[in-house]
């Protein structure tokens, strides 16, 4: 297998990874309160899911061709840094809201998923750098 192929399958694995992680998390079809027998779509969380299925569908097929892999590194790079900024912005609030001690913040906090972000935006980083290579 050449490097790049399995580059390709790491960004599709990581960007598999964080799109489970947010639908288990931030699962969009909950319980209504009122009547839980009733799920319902709740469009909020939904928002949250739609930033790693775009990365798994979009910029994985974008990283395929060397003439497309340069709008999949932008689009790569602007989800990372929207999901650092809230996810960041989520940990802040739920530790304000729900009063955690100083010393679980990082525990309880979301830069494990933050970290792996940054890891497929790395791999990209580098399929795109070899992409940039071939002439």
């Amino acid at each position: 297998m050449n490097t790049k192929r399995s580059l390709l399958i790491s960004l599709f694995l990581l960007a598999a990874a964080g799109l489970i992680i947010h639908y288990r998390v931030h699962n969009f079809m909950v319980h209504d309160k009122i009547i839980p027998e009733i799920v319902r779509f709740d469009g909020t969380k939904f928002l949250s899911f739609i930033f790693p299925l775009v990365d798994v569908i979009v910029v994985t097929a974008l990283f395929t061709s060397r003439k497309t892999s340069v709008y999949g590194y932008l689009f790569n790079g602007m989800i990372v840094i929207y999901g650092t900024v809230f996810m960041a912005h989520y940990s802040i609030a739920e530790f304000i809201a729900k009063a955690v001690p100083p010393e679980q913040w990082f525990a309880k906090s979301t830069f494990l998923d933050i970290a792996i972000a940054w890891a497929d935006f790395f791999i990209g980083k580098a399929l795109y750098e070899l992409y940039l290579g071939e002439n």
